[in-house]
């Protein structure tokens, strides 16, 4: 059995895989990020075809906390994606079992690199990234439109 297809327990939150009666309140989870700009939106059809690979952590009442994807694009690279933590557990290395759930998921597959992109630069450098050849390598963005 994979490391990935575990249930995890990090203070008080079980981390496991996400499942379909789980989309409904990621879906609302996530809106909550999007809206204050923490996240990027995901639509009910990207839910679904990441549910593989999406794991959510949920309190002692059983109530979302957490969650995060592992976006595998080929061989050579996945993104953790829709990483979000609410704040009444943050502190508590929810966010960084998480990651590591990604990782491990990532090793798994044989994924030769991951990325992450985000604003939370010091917490991604706690769980191992870094830029990959500073000053000679990095990612450019060109947003085309304003929504989705």
């Amino acid at each position: 059995m994979a490391q990935t297809d575990l249930v995890q327990t990090v203070n008080g939150v079980t981390i496991r895989k996400a499942t379909h009666a789980d989309i409904p309140v990621l879906e609302a989870f996530i809106a909550g990020f999007v809206d204050s700009g923490e996240l990027l939106p995901r639509t009910l059809t990207e839910l679904h075809d990441l549910l593989g690979n999406f794991f959510i952590a949920v309190d002692e009442d059983d109530e979302l906390v957490g969650c995060a994807t592992l976006e595998i694009y080929s061989k050579k690279l996945a993104e953790i994606r829709s990483l979000a933590v609410s704040p009444k557990v943050q502190g508590r290395g929810v966010g960084k079992r998480l990651v590591q759930i990604c990782l491990d998921l990532a090793d798994e597959s044989g994924v030769f690199e991951v990325m992450a992109i985000s604003a939370k630069e010091d917490f991604f450098k706690a769980c191992g990234f870094d830029f990959t050849l500073p000053r000679l390598r990095k990612a450019f963005f060109l947003q085309m439109r304003d929504e989705l």
